[in-house]
């Protein structure tokens, strides 16, 4: 049996309906289970059940602190030890992203899975077109950020979900592998264009004083945004990888389309 961690999750909750379509029996497993899940808490770890399961595809548990992140892992990987998991699927971060505020704990966790003894595979997920869109900001004149005119690799987190979905249906033919999945490069001016609207740069102290009076942010996430921002800004994301393209079994999604459409609904009413 397959189990997909994080279940109501964005990315989790596409692959285990990915893995539904193409006919393949799979369970999710959640802090707050719903119909058909098994409760999984990974800050409970004497609770943790994985009896019965023989593929588990690993979420990252992000949204907290190094620390929190990578005990919340570990104990994981312990119960699938200790359970009979035979492998493990983990969904990481692409390779050009080791200097981003949230890497750390993606490749101790990637070392974890590795030292674990159970087969892996490593999916170097590159960040999410929808997320891209999300961090552009509107003003009366149009989108503004803080990337300049850099790039991101960007890739649709539906196509994401379903090569997870392939990997996690036949994993025997992805052990050991190391796959980054990234898609082709977009800009903010691209978005801005898709849309009929202009993009203007702000600089990067801006940017963080911006997140650093949102109250709204967890303490961890400012300095993580920024390492975004910066990184796209200076051209360090717009690597390139055939993976995506290799293992997906339909044609990628449009990025700009799905940046562009994420930044629209997120676009004030005019009142």
């Amino acid at each position: 049996m397959i189990m997909v961690t994080g279940a109501n999750g964005n990315l989790a909750s596409l692959t285990l309906r990915e893995l539904a379509e193409r006919k393949v029996s799979a369970l999710g497993g959640s802090r707050t289970p719903g119909d058909g899940q098994r409760h999984l808490d990974f800050d409970a770890p004497a609770g943790l059940d994985l009896t019965g399961v023989s593929s588990l595809v690993l979420v990252s548990a992000g949204y907290a602190e190094d620390d929190q992140v990578i005990a919340r892992h570990r104990a994981l990987l312990d119960a699938a030890v200790r359970d009979g998991v035979v492998h493990v699927i983990y969904t990481s971060l692409t390779r050009t992203g080791d200097h981003l505020g949230f890497a750390l704990a993606h490749r101790v966790t990637e070392d974890l899975v590795k030292a674990s003894g159970l087969a892996w595979t490593v999916l170097r997920n590159g960040l999410y077109a929808e997320l891209f869109g999300a961090l552009l900001t509107w003003t009366p004149d149009g989108l503004e950020s803080a990337f300049g005119d850099g790039a991101l690799s960007a890739v649709a987190r539906a196509d994401l979900a379903a090569v997870t979905a392939i990997v996690a249906s036949h994993p025997a033919a992805h052990t050991g592998k190391t796959y980054d999945l990234v898609g082709d490069p977009i800009t903010a001016e691209d978005v801005a264009v898709r849309l009929d609207v202009t993009h203007r740069t702000i600089g990067l102290g801006e940017y963080r004083a911006r997140l650093l009076a949102d109250k709204a942010l967890l303490p961890f996430q400012p300095p993580m945004l920024s390492s975004i921002a910066t990184s796209i800004r200076h051209g360090l994301l717009g690597n390139s990888s055939p993976d995506l393209k290799n293992l997906l079994d339909r044609p990628l999604a449009d990025a700009v389309t799905i940046a562009a459409d994420t930044a629209a609904s997120m676009r004030p009413v005019a009142r």
